[in-house]
């Protein structure tokens, strides 16, 4: 229990109180730190493991560039690249175990860069005045980051900050004791959905894909959800997605809060990863519930789905927004991807005789897929809904044709 090796990173010539009250609490409890020193300006009241000016170096840069620069948003980015590289590199040399994080928007801003530079798996904690906040957006946060605010600690520690540094201390240091890193030791297929109330295909094709061997992990496709899908996608470790839920595109081009990004459905094309694609609830844009209704869409229809989200139904122009949408998302893509299209629905509030069914709305999106389709993807149109069996048994037959023809991976 006291083998584990906590990285601290801060800014030490500003923080050293804090920080060092955050690395005695880690100690406290049988653990080993680690300081990494971010800052510009000033100097650490005492050395750090890992100095100011070895960060800057590892990002190609020096401390003298930094202050010369004049600009605080252009030096803080020069240590975060720095930061990242350093923290990864010393990562892989098993120097540490996790990370810990502490700062105000600055350090937060760096400290989100170091979070994402780590793998999956790595506990990765960040104290931050700003966390929660609107600030942050979707596409900065790693897939397993964990934050709490930084209550009552901007200049110097008290009671009230302390319950929050040692609170993460305790948090990182018991995360890095306790974490069950992802083992790879199966081929992993990424899958987008939501609730079973609205998507079912899940429920057929995760057993049916583990009878072959693979690992099936499931996104929540609702804003985070589709972030952390798309952060691994990036880093190749999918053998195959199966990303069939794409309503966060529509999300995002219509301007809702719960995006996962604009780069939506383009990393498993950009990487190479063998992709078959739907667009499970794509008619559907899901909003805040508990914020007051913005005014294009007062005429629209809304499925108030509990009391944190609310979904708006699409108009037939807002519909085909979103079809040009996947169309140009998926043409980025270089590796072999099918658009299964099921010419029955895509979402089970949308079946014919269904609350939220549009055949005039369907047929502008089945329309507008079709002509605008990329070359690169091969079109597969399915007399079916998206929650028959019909659309699943085809999705499996896509797969195993690329497993017979070593199209995915399976080591």
């Amino acid at each position: 229990m006291s083998d584990k090796t906590i990285l601290v990173i801060g800014t030490y010539d500003t923080k050293s109180d804090e920080l060092a009250y955050l690395a005695d609490c880690i100690k406290g409890q049988g653990g080993k730190v680690l300081s990494m020193d971010v800052s510009v300006l000033g100097d650490p009241a005492s050395p750090t493991d890992y100095s100011k000016h070895q960060v800057a170096e590892a990002g190609g840069s020096t401390i003298a560039a930094a202050i010369d620069s004049g600009d605080e948003n252009t030096a803080m980015q020069i240590m975060a690249k720095g930061a990242m590289a350093l923290a990864l590199a010393e990562y892989h040399a098993g120097k540490f175990d996790g990370m810990v994080a502490l700062g105000g928007s600055m350090g937060t801003d760096l400290a989100l860069d170091v979070a994402r530079a780590l793998p999956l798996g790595v506990p990765k904690y960040i104290i931050s005045t700003i966390a929660f906040s609107p600030l942050l957006p979707p596409e900065r946060l790693a897939a397993d980051i964990q934050m709490i605010l930084w209550a009552g600690g901007l200049y110097g520690l008290n009671s009230v900050c302390k319950s929050s540094l040692s609170q993460a201390a305790g948090a990182v240091l018991g995360a890095a004791r306790a974490v069950e890193k992802p083992a790879h030791d199966r081929p992993l297929v990424g899958m987008t959905s939501l609730g079973s109330s609205a998507l079912k295909y899940m429920l057929v094709l995760k057993p049916a894909l583990e009878a072959r061997g693979f690992e099936v992990a499931i996104f929540h496709a609702t804003g985070m959800g589709g972030r952390a899908f798309e952060s691994l996608a990036a880093e190749g470790a999918f053998a195959c997605v199966m990303d069939f839920c794409t309503q966060e595109l529509g999300n995002h081009i219509h301007g809702s809060n719960i995006s996962a990004g604009a780069d939506r459905l383009t990393n498993a094309g950009k990487a190479g990863v063998p992709q078959i694609v739907s667009a499970g609830c794509y008619d559907l844009v899901d909003i805040v519930g508990w914020q007051g209704l913005a005014a294009n869409w007062h005429d629209h229809m809304i499925h108030a789905h509990n009391r944190l989200l609310s979904s708006v139904v699409l108009n037939t122009a807002e519909r085909r927004q979103v079809a040009m949408a996947h169309c140009r998302q998926l043409g980025m893509a270089v590796g072999p991807t099918v658009f299964l299209m099921p010419t029955g629905g895509f979402g089970e509030w949308d079946r014919p005789g269904a609350d939220l069914h549009d055949a005039v709305g369907l047929a502008a999106f089945l329309d507008e897929m079709r002509r605008n389709m990329p070359p690169n993807v091969t079109l597969e149109e399915l007399d079916c809904h998206i929650n028959d069996s019909v659309f699943a048994e085809k999705a499996l037959a896509v797969f195993d044709g690329w497993l017979v023809d070593g199209t995915i991976r399976t080591v």
